[in-house]
């Protein structure tokens, strides 16, 4: 056993409506949805890719993504996720956003993406 205190810094985490735990939400460290942007950016193509790196670059700004996107969304998020050269921790998280954004379509209501801060 180390005398090495194991304390881990408070990190930000995004709230995501329509996620798999008991209350419809999931969380994701911002650290981890900035690097998904990283992967969005060279494995996605250049043409249908930009609104989902801005979300995923800027997930602080929050808001609610409306039903009318959100296909396109969930399908551009689990092209990501099975992508060959996107690592499996990330690749994770992009199929958890791609089955809560696929939950928010087909419940007909919008996404809504929310940040907690830590203090």
């Amino acid at each position: 056993m180390t005398r090495r205190p194991q304390i881990i810094d408070p990190q930000s985490h995004v709230v995501v409506s329509h996620g798999s735990d008991f209350f419809g939400e999931d969380r994701h460290p911002v650290k981890v949805l900035t690097a998904l942007a990283g992967y969005a950016e060279g494995c996605l193509p250049s043409a249908e890719r930009g609104p989902l790196v801005d979300l995923l670059r800027d997930p602080g700004t929050g808001g609610t993504i409306p039903a009318a996107k959100l296909d396109q969304v969930a399908g551009l998020l689990l092209q990501l996720a099975r992508h060959r050269f996107v690592r499996g921790s990330a690749a994770a998280v992009a199929r958890a956003l791609a089955d809560a954004a696929a939950r928010a379509a087909a419940a007909g209501e919008g996404w809504t993406w929310t940040v907690e801060a830590t203090r």
